[in-house]
């Protein structure tokens, strides 16, 4: 009896070993022990900032009331949304409608131009051809004058002009001498007869000289003409050949870039009333309110580009940054979040340096392999960067 009770006993103390065993097995199985971060010893750390892809501070070239905000702070904005407008833009606007206006003319007229190089030709060719005709008749009435009657009738003509004038000189010389008296004086009215008559000789002779040279002078002169007008339209034909007249053509794209600059010009005038979103990105802050004043010297609406987080540091002296390099793989753990960990990749490391502490040193930028929604812009965190293999 005392045996069984003893193998009895036995069996119990087994038991109960067994089930704490058992116990520490399942414990074990529900709270695995948390393993720790090994940092290798040649690892660098330094302490950076999270900062968007992009973001920049806007603020107006011109001075004025705010007369519209057309977005609020957490809105996306697509690159080229209006987001805030100024008022007084009137004139701005009127200088842009009146430059478009002469862009739309001047290419117009450029396109016709172009487009009636070939019509251009064939007038330029006919026109050479009328000039062609218009200085052969020219020619030919010129070669058909006898000239040599005409000089010898121009001396004849001027020879008479000659003797009338000294004939009118001696008429007035003598009229002078009566010229006193009473006009019913017999001597006086005689000398005046003379006078007049001697003037109506000279003229008479003048206006047969002046006449006699316009027989010669008229052909020569249409011919001189003549001989220019087929010039200028030869040079006007020999333009076209290889294509649009150049100096036309020079016209033409002058106006057309004048007025595309004047359009430039006018944008960039209505661009001081108004401001666009630089890129794709949300309204991080508003500094202004309707009706407010506002000029360049203030900023008026941040924006920023959330949809990829990076890191920036300075906390690399000369003695680290030669231990950093493009491509680099890198863990941040923010200071806020010390359970969460992100890779990242060293993306640009600035060639230029500064002094900070009396060290040199150097600024990364980091981009993060992944985002979390608990991620804030300025949070501060721990960069351990991957020492190379």
């Amino acid at each position: 009896m005392k045996t069984n009770y003893k193998n009895f006993l036995i069996l119990g103390i087994s038991l109960i070993f067994m089930l704490i065993l058992s116990a520490c097995d399942t414990g074990s199985t529900a709270t695995p022990a948390v393993s720790a971060t090994v940092i290798p010893p040649d690892a660098v750390i330094a302490e950076g900032h999270l900062v968007p892809k992009d973001d920049l501070y806007l603020s107006f070239a011109a001075r004025g009331k705010v007369a519209q905000i057309l977005v609020e702070k957490g809105d996306t904005v697509k690159q080229g949304e209006l987001l805030i407008q100024l008022a007084d833009r009137q004139q701005a606007e009127a200088a842009l409608v009146a430059a478009q206006t002469e862009l739309t003319a001047a290419q117009q007229a450029y396109d016709d131009f172009v487009r009636l190089a070939d019509f251009a030709h064939a007038q330029s060719w006919r026109a050479l051809l009328d000039a062609q005709t218009a200085r052969a008749a020219a020619q030919t009435a010129w070669d058909d004058l006898d000239t040599d009657a005409i000089d010898d009738r121009i001396d004849e003509a001027e020879a008479e002009v000659n003797d009338t004038a000294e004939t009118l000189k001696d008429a007035q010389d003598d009229f002078d001498k009566y010229a006193g008296l009473s006009e019913n004086n017999a001597s006086r009215q005689k000398a005046k007869d003379t006078l007049d008559a001697a003037q109506k000789d000279y003229n008479a002779a003048l206006r047969l000289l002046e006449e006699t040279q316009r027989e010669k002078d008229l052909p020569r002169a249409t011919l001189d003409e003549a001989l220019g007008a087929e010039a200028e339209a030869r040079r006007t034909f020999e333009n076209t050949l290889s294509g649009p007249d150049a100096e036309q053509l020079a016209l033409v794209e002058g106006r057309l870039n004048s007025a595309k600059a004047q359009v430039a010009a006018a944008e960039n005038g209505l661009s001081n009333y108004e401001l666009r979103a630089p890129f794709d990105g949300t309204v991080a802050d508003i500094n202004v309110s309707v009706n407010e004043m506002i000029g360049p010297e203030t900023w008026a609406v941040l924006v920023a580009d959330f949809s990829q987080w990076y890191v920036e540091t300075s906390d690399l002296t000369e003695l680290k940054v030669v231990k950093t390099f493009e491509g680099q793989q890198a863990t941040v753990a923010p200071d806020a979040l010390p359970d969460l960990q992100i890779s990242a990749t060293v993306e640009e490391i600035n060639q230029n340096f500064y002094i900070q502490g009396g060290d040199i040193s150097y600024k990364l930028r980091l981009r993060l392999d992944e985002a979390d929604p608990q991620l804030r812009w300025g949070m501060t965190v721990e960069i351990t960067f991957q020492p190379q293999e």
